[in-house]
């Protein structure tokens, strides 16, 4: 087969490292790329925003299968542009992409099927979403209603934090993912990420992850896009599982069919966890970044077996076949981040590092300059390993940070804590 993978980022390199394994796989392109996956795929100079151009670009490279890595050309109609022309792809249409690109959806779709979630209002005016907060008290949660790059959210302790977040989003801080915003109840307790492939009615699960969103070591500090994560996730249980799946995804998938827009990709649930039970903080339409890496880690090569099950509609024949480890990421990203950053400063050691089915350099943000690796973005690298423990992988993803020569980045050194 010849595969199209959409995308620039760690998810990206981690979905083509794991797809080029299987044998299914005769030529791997990915576009745009980054320096890391142009060493085993090619990359390709392409608009992965233009559905026209990317269904251009499909026919005339005799692309078999398109694999759909970021949010926003799931939201720009990407999916649907592919299906159109008659092209096999794995991502969903921009009218179920909202799950994602809308969290006013999302909480709509959530009260239609009575799936547990946080109570919630939206506005679009300064002044009545003020008037909220002042009336529902601290600590509460501001989103901005669109796609932010997992930037779009502000957990405020008090009532002035709350409206000054409001004022921001509505200034443009955002930009148009900030023209409404919802605001949410806060909810304690425990995150974790769980993630199914949906084919628009059967539910597979394929593992669960969680991501440590906060800059800082004992999370603190500013949201970030993620600055390490693990799998599996000790605290989603089995029956948190089964409670989540009955209770949350299942409804969602049903209520989605029931509205004309079948859900068919990776569904990613965000939860918080608390007694033994979860509630849905939000969905996410794509794989999770850096969540992805672990989890390519963990399945190899049936991914591709797994993505083409879900974009053909048989999902109910397939299985995902787990390896009985662990598997950790340590984000490296430029000093600065998530605030200003430089860009260009260049990156040594890489080439001593071991690629294997067991520890693995997925690239994020790189570009190569005069035979040098170069940093392009403010998430750089993911530094993966796998281990018969979580405390093995993480001791083997941390002696691969301390190869790297890279003097203007930085990672957490705490990554897994929570488990350890």
């Amino acid at each position: 087969m010849n595969i199209l993978v959409l995308g620039g980022g760690g998810r990206e390199h981690a979905l083509a490292w794991a797809i080029k394994q299987n044998p299914k796989c005769d030529r791997l392109i990915v576009a745009p790329g980054n320096a890391g996956i142009a060493e085993l795929a090619e990359c390709a100079d392409l608009n992965i925003l233009d559905g026209a151009a990317v269904v251009a670009f499909a026919e005339e490279n005799a692309v078999d299968f398109v694999v759909i890595g970021p949010e926003a050309p799931l939201a720009a109609g990407v999916a649907d542009a592919l299906t159109g022309a008659g092209i096999l792809c794995f991502g969903p249409s921009a009218a179920a992409a909202q799950l994602e690109a809308s969290k006013r959806f999302t909480k709509e779709v959530c009260d239609a099927c009575a799936a547990p979630t946080a109570a919630w209002a939206r506005f679009d005016a300064a002044a009545p979403a003020k008037d909220y907060i002042r009336q529902q008290g601290a600590p509460i949660v501001v989103k901005a209603d669109g796609l932010a790059a997992g930037k779009g959210v502000i957990v405020a302790e008090t009532v002035s934090q709350a409206q000054d977040a409001v004022d921001e989003m509505f200034a443009g801080a955002f930009g148009d993912a900030g023209a409404e915003v919802v605001i949410e109840e806060f909810m304690a307790g425990e995150e974790a990420s769980f993630f199914v492939l949906c084919d628009g009615e059967n539910v597979l699960p394929i593992g669960t992850a969680q991501d440590h969103k906060r800059v800082g070591e004992g999370d603190t500090g500013p949201n970030t896009g993620g600055m390490g994560a693990y799998s599996p996730a000790p605290v989603l249980t089995d029956a948190i599982a089964e409670q989540v799946l009955a209770e949350i995804i299942r409804p969602t998938v049903a209520e989605m069919a029931r509205r004309g827009t079948p859900f068919k990709g990776v569904l990613y649930a965000g939860l918080m966890i608390q007694d033994g039970r979860a509630r849905l903080v939000e969905y996410n339409v794509r794989f999770g970044d850096p969540e992805c890496q672990v989890l390519m880690m963990r399945l190899g090569a049936q991914v591709l077996d797994l993505l083409l099950a879900c974009a053909e509609g048989r999902l109910d024949t397939a299985q995902a076949n787990w390896a009985d480890d662990h598997a950790l990421t340590v984000v490296m990203a430029a000093r600065g981040y998530p605030g200003a950053y430089e860009k260009g400063s260049v990156i040594e050691g890489l080439e001593n590092l071991p690629e294997d089915s067991f520890r693995m350099t997925f690239h994020a943000g790189t570009t190569e300059r005069d035979g040098k690796i170069t940093a392009t973005g403010g998430r750089v690298l993911n530094v993966t390993a796998r281990g018969a423990t979580l405390a093995e992988a993480q001791s083997r993803a941390y002696e691969m940070v301390d190869r790297i020569d890279w003097p203007e980045g930085f990672c957490r050194r705490d990554i897994g804590w929570r488990a350890l």
